[in-house]
């Protein structure tokens, strides 16, 4: 189910994205594309820099999804707090946003899968 090509897969990049996301959502907050493009060494704002974040979370979101986890990227915003519209159309492509769903239901809901995915475990707490 690859809808994007293989851009940073298996880069350290990617990791390092990933490993922002994580601790975004185990700390049930979010990250943003300004944080995502200072770890990618890119600009701030701009097209080029919009892109290249795109890229890489729709890479981590695409293969969260195929191990059957919730979208990432659902932690990562721009600087207002929103989703880029590339989210939805990726949840959309992936088969995570149906025909008919709100798409800010379907955010709130998915932030939350994630939140609860990566949880961290408190001593005592199941």
């Amino acid at each position: 189910m690859t809808i994007i090509k293989d851009r940073y897969r298996l880069k350290t990049t990617y990791f390092h994205v990933q490993a922002e996301l994580v601790r975004a959502a185990q700390y049930r907050g979010l990250t943003t594309y300004q944080d995502v493009a200072v770890i990618m060494g890119l600009p701030v704002s701009g097209s080029h820099m919009g892109r290249e974040v795109g890229y890489v979370l729709g890479e981590i979101s695409e293969d969260e999804v195929r191990l059957g986890r919730p979208m990432l990227s659902s932690v990562a915003v721009d600087v207002r707090g929103r989703v880029g519209e590339g989210f939805f159309n990726l949840a959309r492509d992936l088969g995570r946003l149906l025909s008919g769903t709100e798409e800010s239901a379907f955010l709130l809901a998915e932030r939350e899968r994630t939140y609860e995915t990566w949880r961290r475990p408190l001593p005592g707490v199941k």
